[in-house]
């Protein structure tokens, strides 16, 4: 599958194999897309293997340090984004909050619809990962994500899950959905884990 024009100069050391780079930024997903009125109900909770449960608002979310962060993305469908530019709240801020215990091995991602994503705890605390409300200067759009999204961009971009409620840590490697459906526990885009089976 393929959007967009390709970058000619695409430079081979950041494109994963078998990926084509496009400068759209194309919307996959499952289900609906939430469409938020306003804020004022909305949460994101933080459990499991911690030592302090959270639940926060959005308004407390925005008043924790925030960072930029460039990046590139790559889908398991095969299209790479080169260049993105997300601001949001670094994962570590989150994890500092939580203080996870040590049986804490992995991160479960909560979306809404009973959407969920797994992985391992050290690639959800990397410098690379966060919690992001705006891409390339400007809010989050619904199909992206609004009003916040996981960024991990060293793992194909499905474990980067959108319309996030809820971050669980918890001491099993459980599937989320696409993972229930064949695709990898993993995802690592270099090694083209793309399916369960590969």
């Amino acid at each position: 599958m393929y959007f967009g024009k390709p970058r000619k100069t695409a430079p081979s050391d950041r494109v994963p194999p078998n990926q084509n780079v496009t400068t759209a930024f194309p919307v996959l997903h499952y289900g609906n897309i939430p469409n938020y009125k306003n804020l004022d109900n909305w949460t994101l909770r933080i459990w499991g293997h911690v030592i302090q449960e959270t639940v926060l608002t959005f308004d407390e979310l925005m008043k924790l340090p925030q960072k930029n962060s460039g990046n590139d993305i790559h889908c398991v469908t095969g299209w790479s984004k080169l260049d993105n530019v997300w601001e949001g709240i670094p994962t570590k801020e989150l994890v500092r909050m939580a203080k996870p215990k040590e049986s804490a091995k992995y991160v479960i991602l909560h979306a809404e619809e009973g959407w969920t994503t797994n992985l391992p705890i050290e690639d959800f605390v990397m410098d690379s990962s966060l919690l992001a409300h705006t891409h390339n200067g400007e809010q989050l759009t619904p199909e992206h994500g609004y009003p916040l999204r996981a960024v991990i961009p060293h793992l194909y971009f499905w474990k980067s899950a959108k319309w996030l409620r809820g971050i669980e840590f918890t001491d099993e490697n459980k599937p989320g959905f696409w993972e229930k459906n064949g695709y990898h526990m993993y995802g690592d885009p270099w090694k083209e884990e793309r399916l369960s089976w590969d």
